[in-house]
């Protein structure tokens, strides 16, 4: 009876992709495997493999999720650079699975076109961000991309070292709080400067 109870509620997809991102929490996404997936969740052990085929396909789908969550959450940051920045290190700590799978490309599909739009997505909005940033031109969508690339850099760094416990002591509890200081000391100007 247990092998088969997660299939009599209404969304067996994300029960199984809530249980595999609390298993990434947990122990990494190394250690996942679609057995375990499957007992973790309480149903049989081809219900995994029915919806998400085989283990890169789940990782696809942790990545979807973790890409959609992070353009969703860098949109409702507003139009400042720093606000932006803020708001991915704080989706990083907060979803820290999705985080882990997301930026490993050797765990999913790259080539997934629901992964190309919500990768996209998560893009978009931090290019607008840098187009609202005063002074400087808007990054071309198809044209060099430092600035995109040097922002990005800096807050995916400052979030990898946060949750690595590399930072140094004294920077606080609240990963927004130390971003938010290491962000504006980067991108506001020094006096006398433009």
């Amino acid at each position: 009876m247990s092998d088969t109870r997660g299939y009599h509620h209404g969304d067996l997809r994300r029960t199984l992709l809530t249980a595999a991102v609390q298993a990434i929490e947990e122990s990494g996404p190394a250690a996942l495997s679609l057995r375990d997936l499957a007992r973790r969740a309480g149903v049989s052990h081809a219900a995994p493999a029915h919806h998400f085929g085989d283990r890169a396909g789940l990782f696809t789908a942790i990545a979807v999720q973790g890409f959609d969550t992070l353009a969703d959450a860098l949109a409702g940051a507003g139009d400042e650079l720093l606000d932006l920045g803020v708001a991915y290190v704080k989706f990083a700590v907060g979803h820290r699975a999705h985080f882990e799978v997301m930026f490993h490309p050797d765990l999913y599909r790259t080539d997934d076109a629901e992964l190309r739009a919500a990768r996209e997505r998560s893009g978009a909005v931090l290019r607008a961000g840098l187009a609202h940033r005063s002074g400087r031109p808007t990054p071309a969508a198809d044209g060099p991309q430092e600035d995109v690339l040097a922002a990005w850099s800096i807050v995916h760094g400052f979030a990898t070292l946060w949750l690595a416990g590399a930072l140094p002591a004294g920077l606080g509890e609240d990963p927004g709080d130390a971003a938010r200081s290491v962000i504006r000391h980067l991108f506001t100007p020094a006096p006398g400067t433009d």
